[in-house]
């Protein structure tokens, strides 16, 4: 990595004004080795906000130092980075540094590969083997995971084919378009790590830029012509005799026969839209969709909108469509904790928009910050303390303390109005269902237009929603926002394995389970990216989960073509075993709290949707695959 951007003093020097202090001290130790910057009086104070202040605590004349020595030394001439890769010690004492608090070591080498520092993907032990050319693999899904392996397998030079069947590449972030659709992770994080540097707007960034990324992503990495659009996926089945997966497709009207070693399903968990069954919907003589659906060019202007649901589309929606539509009746079965974010609708200044794109190691660092400030920090304060004297209201004394402080950032949005803020406060522990993010979703109930209906639905007639208590509400359009199909996950494909088993019924009862999130016993040379146990719950984002597993899945297969392996079928035991883990680290977290409903649960309580572990945990799960999991099938 070269340093030679001399001709761009005047720029750096502005841009630095706004710099985060934190994230150019570690610039400044990869430039020029001097570990002084790492001691006091230099050192951070910990800033436990998701958006911390970029003055990082310190005095004025010590920010200007700082900010003077990186002009100095990435305005000195061309130069190689005295520090690329710090090694673990070295990473682990910068991480503490720039937090302010002591970051155990295990999470050095899970950053240096997310920083880019060191390879990601898994290398071969020896030159790559001629017989790579028949470990041919096909993906169902161009989503974020579809993608990320795709990308992974190239770089392995294993041959693979993605089918979609939308018209374009993207997953969720292609087919919801509903307004005001974006991400509530920092995109920067949100972000593959071969794949971080991308000229952003915003730090939450809008539906359109993250697809547009997502297309350039593939695009850039020569993926495009290895996918299949507006092709569909029928059924597939595992044929014991010539030990390959046997898929039908649908292309053009026409049927076709597809032969892979491994089958992937890429689909995600949040594909298919879960539509209520309410009476009389039928009847309704207006605009009737899920926000996945959203039509172009939908005409709000004056119109009376009903949205049904509270959730995170919800809370994006409504804000959004508040000042277009004539008034807009909000049906909410749940109230839903909200963070508030400061900044979450703010754009990127120009100046630092060109430190993350031109001094070097700055995207990496803050990178590294958003990880950790919207990861494993939280999970802690969600573990259930057996001795906590609430248990009605939280889990812990922290996340008690998180309440009192939601609680008071609700009252201070609605202010005087007691029917809202009665109708606002959830009676279940904070972050006990998905993470929310404000969007002005408080100040956006305050306007005259709006109403938050919280009686329950009875029906839907010719021009309107009636509630339970008998009182209609007119409407022209109605918005379920109701989520989505969550438990059927890659169980509602038609795919049969070795036994001729669905895998719906392997998964029946919704309880779907997989070893790793990935793998299931009797499906052979099967992978189903971000399936039972493996969605991020307590923050993160799935492109982290995608690159894991990415890992795994290629070195999985590298092993098998090492080891002249022609399947691998996860042994029962171990599966159990791993199910059996999840569950019990389960029981001590908060979405098995009584007394609340949530989608990561199915019918018979059991948590199937998001994993319990750390995400430095799940990282070294997935880190090297190991064939003694696996029963094994030799030619």
């Amino acid at each position: 990595m070269n340093v030679q951007y001399a001709p761009h003093r005047t720029r750096l020097e502005a841009a630095i004004a706004d710099a985060d202090v934190r994230v150019l001290l570690m610039v400044l130790v990869h430039l020029t080795g001097d570990l002084r910057w790492l001691a006091p009086p230099y050192c951070p104070k910990r800033d436990v906000r998701l958006i911390p202040d970029p003055s990082a605590g310190l005095p004025e004349e010590i920010q200007a130092e700082v900010r003077q020595a990186v002009l100095a030394a990435f305005c000195s001439g061309p130069q190689q980075p005295v520090i690329v890769d710090p090694g673990n010690a070295l990473m682990q004492r910068m991480m503490s540094v720039c937090l302010g608090e002591n970051v155990p070591a295990e999470y050095a080498p899970l950053i240096r590969e997310e920083m880019a520092l060191v390879p990601r993907h898994p290398e071969w032990r020896a030159p790559r083997p001629h017989t790579v050319e028949s470990t041919n693999v096909l993906i169902v899904g161009a989503g974020v995971c579809g993608i990320s392996l795709a990308v992974g397998l190239k770089k392995a030079g294993i041959p693979y084919t993605i089918i979609e069947k939308r018209a374009d590449v993207g997953g969720t972030w292609s087919t919801n378009r509903y307004p005001g659709c974006g991400v509530d992770t920092p995109n920067h994080s949100y972000s593959f790590s071969f794949a971080q540097k991308n000229s952003w707007s915003r730090y939450f960034s809008r539906r359109e830029e993250i697809h547009d990324y997502l297309r350039n992503v593939a695009c850039s990495f020569d993926i495009l012509e290895d996918i299949r659009l507006e092709t569909e996926f029928l059924q597939s089945r595992w044929d014991e005799k010539s030990r390959r997966w046997i898929s039908l497709i649908r292309v053009n009207g026409s049927l076709q026969e597809i032969k892979s070693r491994a089958l992937v399903t890429a689909i995600g968990q949040l594909s298919e839209p879960s539509m209520p069954a309410i009476e009389g919907s039928e009847t309704f003589n207006g605009i009737l969709f899920h926000s996945m659906d959203w039509p172009d060019g939908l005409q709000l202007d004056g119109k009376t909108v009903a949205v049904i649901g509270t959730g995170a589309t919800a809370m994006q929606v409504v804000p959004t469509i508040a000042d277009r539509a004539g008034s807009i009746a909000v049906y909410q079965r749940t109230a839903q904790w909200a963070r508030p974010i400061t900044g979450y609708s703010d754009l990127i200044s120009e100046g630092n928009r060109w430190l993350l794109e031109k001094l070097p190691f700055y995207a990496e660092w803050f990178r590294f910050n958003m990880f950790w400030r919207y990861g494993d920090g939280l999970l802690p304060l969600l573990r259930k303390d057996p001795d906590w004297v609430h248990p009605e209201r939280s889990v812990n004394k922290a996340n008690d303390r998180h309440r009192d402080e939601m609680i008071a950032f609700i009252r201070s949005e609605l202010g005087d109005r007691e029917d809202l803020v009665e109708k606002c406060i959830p009676d279940y522990p904070p972050y006990g269902k998905r993470i929310l993010l404000d969007n002005g979703w408080y100040r956006t109930l305050l306007k005259p237009n709006i109403e938050l209906v919280t009686e329950a639905i009875g029906r839907i007639v010719e021009d309107g929603v009636v509630t339970a208590d008998g009182r209609m509400r007119p409407a022209d359009i109605i918005v379920y926002s109701t989520g989505f199909q969550v438990k059927e996950m890659a169980g509602r494909l038609d795919i049969r394995g070795r036994t001729g088993m669905l895998l719906r019924d392997a998964w029946r009862r919704d309880n779907p389970t997989a070893y790793l999130g990935l793998c299931v016993p009797d499906f052979p040379n099967f992978f189903c990216m971000l399936g039972p146990n493996s969605g991020p719950g307590h923050g993160g984002s799935v492109i982290f989960q995608a690159e894991c597993q990415t890992r795994y899945i290629t070195g999985l297969l590298m092993e098998m073509i090492d080891q002249g392996v022609e399947a691998v079928e996860v042994r029962q035991d171990v599966h159990d075993a791993y199910v059996e883990r999840v569950d019990a680290e389960h029981e001590q977290l908060i979405w098995t709290h009584p007394g609340m409903s949530t989608y990561y649960r199915n019918s018979h309580g059991r948590v199937f949707s998001v994993m319990p572990w750390r995400f430095v945990d799940y990282w070294s799960m997935t880190h090297d695959p190991d064939l003694n999991d696996y029963d094994l099938v030799r030619p």
